[in-house]
């Protein structure tokens, strides 16, 4: 019973993180910011096709390829079909990246989500000709409470209110890292045999091909501009491991996800550093 109460508060800080997180993202967005998407109409398409498309697609073929056990499997193509976190823009921004688009880009995918991920699921269920076994009732859930209801609510009180937004924003940011980081560290602490026990039975590289081919995928869609091609690539190879978990459990309560997810969040790390390394490289001397 203890360790059913200690999974179930683990979820829970994960969910609030996201929700902080998204919240502070909603309170530095205004409506005229969503303007450059209408300026670059094929841009936007190219990243709705790489992340709801492409991805959720490669994940379903990794499961079957590598004959990856149920409970990976499942954490693939939720991992997949999750919407971007608004933590890339941070690290977008790291590397040089077009912040305006990432920023933008984060809160289109945010809205668009509830009707999206849904769908996802539904088609990839008809393109395989086999269940995936979420329900995408729970998923558009999901979707609404952790990023469109947040989102709304930030932008709100950015419209009414922008003073007071601009001030607690740097508070709430940091409240959703503090959150995100106790969660990510528990579950570690928890798991770390069990994450360890993944990396001889094919997960490691199923994992690893995910991410390779996102960050291949939003490069290439990305367009000519580095800058574009740095946001799309990040936003196509990675996501918010909280998300992935909270769309799991709620399909499957009583299977551990949290290895399978850890390994993905480290994997990612250590893939994504040296594209980051690389762009920064050729957007510096691209200036």
């Amino acid at each position: 019973m203890a360790t059913l109460d200690l999974k179930h508060l683990v979820v829970l800080t994960l969910q609030v993180s996201i929700f902080c997180t998204v919240f502070g993202f909603g309170l530095k967005l205004a409506l005229e910011d969503f303007l450059c998407l209408v300026r670059r109409p094929g841009l936007f398409a190219r990243s709705l096709v790489a992340l709801f498309v492409v991805m959720p697609i490669v994940a379903v073929l990794l499961v079957q390829l590598f004959g990856l056990r149920h409970v990976v499997g499942v954490a693939l193509i939720a991992i997949a079909i999750s919407p971007v976190p608004p933590l890339l823009p941070r690290r977008e921004s790291n590397a040089s990246g077009a912040a305006s688009y990432a920023m933008v880009l984060m809160a289109a995918l945010a809205f668009a989500s509830i009707v999206v991920v849904p769908m996802s699921v539904g088609v990839l269920e008809r393109l395989f000709a086999r269940p995936l076994e979420m329900a995408p009732s729970a998923v558009a859930r999901i979707a609404f409470v952790s990023m469109v209801a947040p989102l709304g609510a930030g932008m709100l009180v950015r419209a009414l209110a922008s003073g007071a937004a601009a001030a607690i924003e740097p508070v709430v940011s940091r409240v959703s890292q503090v959150l995100l980081g106790m969660g990510v560290l528990a579950l570690l602490g928890g798991t770390a045999s069990a994450v360890l026990a993944l990396v001889g039975d094919g997960t490691l590289a199923a994992m690893a091909v995910f991410i390779l081919t996102g960050l291949a995928v939003g490069h290439v869609l990305g367009g000519a501009d580095p800058r574009q091609q740095v946001v799309l690539a990040l936003s196509s190879a990675c996501r918010h491991p909280a998300m992935a978990v909270s769309i799991a459990a709620a399909n499957f309560p009583d299977e551990q996800f949290g290895p399978a997810i850890i390994l993905y969040l480290l994997l990612n790390i250590v893939l994504c550093a040296p594209y980051l390394t690389w762009q920064k490289r050729r957007i510096g001397l691209a200036v």
